[in-house]
């Protein structure tokens, strides 16, 4: 390949709306799959003591692995979980917004994690594992943590409100 450089995707800088002052739940967006590890995020959420709010896709291919893992945990975990199903527009904007962080606990190369750039946009802070692209977006110790297992992803949760929302929206600017 003739490779010059990599361009990363990009949003549109109105799209979504910056948040100063977010309520206390962590957030889980995405498709409800074993590689985007939901899972992890739940018991992220009770290591933690917080509540956690999930909005995701279950797409057809995906429903008996939501059927057989997740529904239980989410049973089994209702109250501090909180299942919206999927989010678009405002919805989305005002879910990552109030978020005091989105939880990205992924077990593939993830190649972008356009949800990542979707929360700093919110200035909301990301916690997240060190998968794929998750290096090249969030910078550890500014728009997040970049973590290695659950116990630090939930003691990343304790520490997200010395980040500055202010410094996570300005990376998603620049």
């Amino acid at each position: 390949a003739n490779w010059v450089a990599t361009v990363y995707h990009g949003l549109p800088r109105g799209l979504h709306t910056y948040t100063s002052r977010p309520d206390g739940y962590v957030a889980f967006l995405g498709r409800i799959s074993p590689e985007k590890r939901l899972d992890r995020a739940i018991e992220i959420a009770r290591l933690a003591g917080r509540k956690l709010k999930v909005a995701a896709k279950i797409y057809p291919e995906e429903r008996a692995y939501f059927t057989e893992v997740i529904e239980p945990l989410l049973r089994d975990s209702r109250s501090f979980v909180d299942f919206v199903g999927e989010v678009g527009g405002r919805e989305k904007d005002e879910f990552l917004g109030n978020a005091a962080a989105l939880l990205f606990p992924i077990d593939w190369a993830e190649p972008f994690g356009l949800v990542m750039i979707e929360s700093l946009a919110c200035g909301t802070p990301v916690i997240a594992w060190r998968n794929g692209s998750v290096p090249e977006v969030i910078e550890d110790g500014v728009t997040g943590f970049i973590v290695e297992d659950t116990a630090q992803a939930a003691r990343a949760v304790d520490d997200i409100a010395g980040l500055s929302r202010a410094a996570c929206r300005k990376a998603f600017v620049d």
